[in-house]
């Protein structure tokens, strides 16, 4: 099986690739678009400004390609969140994978939110062997509001969207390369789907 981590200069794709690893697979950092159509599966990470990361995708023309994907394609954190229509962080146009905006906790939370929080509600192959209420390690200081889309959600004073799908497009705000063995199972899922 060919994995693909895309790798646009948006931090933490050594953890992911490390996770992968552990799995017994290898997977291969790349911005090359004939080698990312070619992979069974896309891994779309991303920690960061999202402003900034858009114009890194922009820059190596990503944006045009990943929206156009036909395998299995897993955004994690700041992916997830690029994969949506709009992001309020840097007013950002997003991929507009999944029609839904990502704006800013309110204030009355601490943000970011840093740390281990519950996902619940789980809607997916995805989750397979996670029992609800399984506890996932986040950071992040804006959201997607719950929606058509919403495979799993969270609740941090609010209740949001902690995981979407839309086709082969699947996107998670959570860190399973760091959500020690729930995590590792959800990305044995993602790659088995």
């Amino acid at each position: 099986m060919k994995i693909v981590i895309i790798n646009y200069g948006a931090g933490n794709i050594q953890s992911i690739k490390f996770a992968i690893k552990r799995l017994g697979y290898e997977a291969v950092l790349t911005d090359n678009e004939e080698e990312i159509r070619n992979a069974d599966k896309v891994i779309f990470p991303g920690v960061g400004e999202a402003s900034s990361a858009m114009e890194k995708l922009k820059h190596t023309g990503l944006d045009k390609v990943i929206p156009t994907l036909k395998q299995p394609v897993l955004g994690i954190c700041l992916g997830m969140q690029l994969m949506c229509k709009y992001c309020e962080e840097g007013n950002t146009n997003g991929l507009n994978i999944f029609d839904v905006d990502v704006i800013k906790f309110d204030g009355s939370e601490k943000v970011p939110q840093i740390g281990w929080n519950q996902i619940e509600n789980l809607k997916s192959d995805l989750f397979k062997g996670i029992k609800e209420k399984e506890y996932m390690y986040l950071v992040h200081s804006f959201y997607v509001t719950l929606n058509e889309e919403t495979i799993a959600t969270t609740n941090y004073g609010i209740k949001y969207a902690s995981a979407l799908k839309e086709k082969n497009f699947y996107g998670v705000q959570f860190h399973p390369e760091k959500s020690s063995k729930a995590g590792a199972q959800i990305l044995q899922n993602f790659l088995e789907l």
